[in-house]
């Protein structure tokens, strides 16, 4: 076991991003991440979960979900591992936080907040393999830099980018990431002397501050953490060795073509020699006279 909890874990990502107790935390990441034109100054952490608009009554819950003192919305979620049309729901996610301003009456003009949609990626999300460790998303017109609108904002931070080493790290942002990534196993905390900020991440990630019944908690939710990552890698592997048993049996199947291939081949070249030509060769052996041509 080591030192500081691993934050990929459901408690973990929640007791350094989503406690009011740690909020200075999160601030401190949103504007290294952001950097708007206005710092943060606070934050306040709404209910994840929102209520229905859809007659199905779906739900949709975030991991965390939070709005700054000039009102603009923050969801932050964790992903550990790839799933079908994430791209597609971390959009629905983020426009839903725009629909849920709509304020009933005739006095409502559509004044609606920024939302940022903030999703860690401990994977790589198809489309964004050649793209930076942190993608950001925003409305543009076609063709131009020129922002269209500035409502919304995707950043898509994918953990496993992060190579650099400790003493590489130029920014906090990356300094960030690079203790995200390597917690679970680091030693010390490191870049304190950069940053208190960092000081105060070693407080609330040591283990040995957590109450009994955060240990009990955070060691379940390390164990679902573990068995998730067991499925994956046990299905991976599957994946490849069907793939393999699927390119040997195709190799087989290819040989076996490959010597009936070479076997009609000598078959017509010891016809030709014993005097019969290609008419008779292709009715003895039932081709036609183009396909005995071939050979």
């Amino acid at each position: 076991m080591g030192k500081y909890i691993n934050p990929f874990t459901d408690e973990g990502f929640k007791r350094i991003f989503g406690q009011e107790i740690n909020k200075d935390l999160l601030i401190s990441f949103l504007n290294e991440l952001i950097h708007g034109d206005n710092p943060i100054v606070d934050i306040i952490f709404r209910d994840k979960e929102i209520f229905p608009q859809f007659f199905d009554g779906r739900r949709i819950i975030y991991d965390i979900y939070c709005t700054t003192e000039n009102g603009e919305h923050v969801i932050v979620e964790m992903q550990n591992a790839a799933q079908p049309f994430f791209k597609d729901r971390s959009i629905f996610y983020t426009a839903s936080a725009i629909a849920q301003q709509g304020e009933r009456g005739k006095e409502w003009n559509f004044d609606i907040k920024r939302v940022y949609g903030i999703f860690f990626l401990n994977f790589y999300m198809d489309g964004l393999n050649d793209w930076p460790l942190c993608s950001e998303v925003s409305l543009h017109f076609k063709g131009t830099i020129e922002q269209f609108s500035d409502k919304l904002h995707l950043y898509y931070i994918t953990l496993p980018k992060m190579e650099k080493s400790e003493a590489e790290c130029e920014t906090d942002f990356e300094r960030w990431i690079y203790i995200l990534k390597h917690m679970e196993t680091l030693e010390r905390m490191p870049f304190k002397a950069q940053n208190m900020i960092f000081g105060r991440l070693e407080e609330v990630c040591n283990l040995n501050s957590l109450s009994r019944q955060e240990r009990l908690n955070y060691d379940e939710s390390l164990k679902v953490y573990r068995d998730g990552v067991a499925v994956i890698k046990y299905a991976e592997q599957r994946g490849l060795e069907k793939g393999m048993e699927k390119g040997m049996e195709k190799g087989r199947e290819e040989g076996k073509l490959e010597g009936r291939i070479e076997t009609l081949a000598a078959n017509i070249r010891n016809m030709r020699n014993a005097g019969l030509d290609d008419s008779t060769i292709a009715l003895y052996l039932n081709l036609s006279p183009k396909e005995v041509a071939k050979y």
